[in-house]
């Protein structure tokens, strides 16, 4: 049979096609694996198999024919996956590290509930914020942001073309370290409020020691926690879009380099 060399679906032979299809579905297929919310325990695994293998069948006909589909060209697009689904992963954990420094300012250190998708317990107020940063990601559409990211990657490092190299460790060892000070980004100001009622019943408590400060402290803080984490909120979507657009710019970054 003729190979038509205008059409980019017969430019190669079948083996090469299936070889060129099965990368690109393994690179894909990362970000369905790690990053949220399309990891998410909620998405039936069969609407994600469809999701990827759609994906695939649109975007194989544009990419270069890979020569081989060896151990390591695998090893690489798996690598390649990982560190996009691990790059949006962290803005999720730091949303529940926030969460967990503020559970303390709300007197909910002690309270947990069962996380569907890492199916661990995590705090009351991060679970919260994990929500909420679900829905803003699905809100500004960021995740469409991220798949054409991934699809973008295909264009500088070809299927069977990407590794993983030492350069992209330290990034990563960087990126999550990270992840402590949006934590405490995020919680800056419930904990400036707490701590402002801390001294405040402190002085109180010194001035006049009869007063049973300790008992009036913790509704006070718990209050006024949700009265600046309320405030607060309206300046997170910005933060979450411009932290996100971060940490994919990095994610591209390791990936082709």
């Amino acid at each position: 049979m003729m190979l038509d060399a205008h059409n980019p679906m017969t430019a190669y032979s079948w083996e090469q096609l299936l070889s060129t299809g099965t990368l690109v579905m393994i690179r894909l297929s990362g970000i369905m694996v790690f990053a949220p919310p399309l990891n998410s325990a909620a998405i039936p695994p069969r609407i994600k198999a469809a999701l990827v293998l759609a994906m695939t069948i649109l975007v194989v006909p544009t990419m270069p024919s890979a020569h081989d589909l060896s151990i390591a060209a695998i090893l690489g697009e798996i690598a390649a996956g990982l560190i996009f689904g691990f790059s949006i992963t962290l803005l999720n954990e730091a949303l529940l590290f926030a969460g967990s420094i503020m559970g303390m300012s709300f007197s909910f250190s002690l309270a947990n509930l069962m996380d569907p998708n890492s199916r661990v317990e995590t705090p009351v107020i991060g679970t919260i914020l994990s929500w909420l940063g679900i829905l803003i990601l699905f809100g500004a559409g960021l995740h469409r942001l991220l798949i054409a990211s991934v699809i973008r990657s295909f264009a500088i490092v070809p299927p069977g073309m990407a590794a993983m190299k030492m350069i992209s460790v330290h990034t990563a060892v960087e990126m999550i370290a990270g992840i402590f000070l949006a934590g405490l980004q995020l919680a800056a100001p419930v904990l400036a409020a707490t701590i402002t009622v801390e001294i405040a019943m402190a002085l109180i408590g010194r001035m006049a020691p009869a007063l049973p400060v300790q008992i009036v402290s913790i509704p006070v803080k718990t209050l006024l926690s949700y009265v600046v984490l309320i405030g607060s909120l309206a300046v997170w979507p910005h933060w979450i879009e411009a932290h996100f657009t971060r940490l994919l710019d990095a994610a591209q970054i390791m990936v082709t380099a």
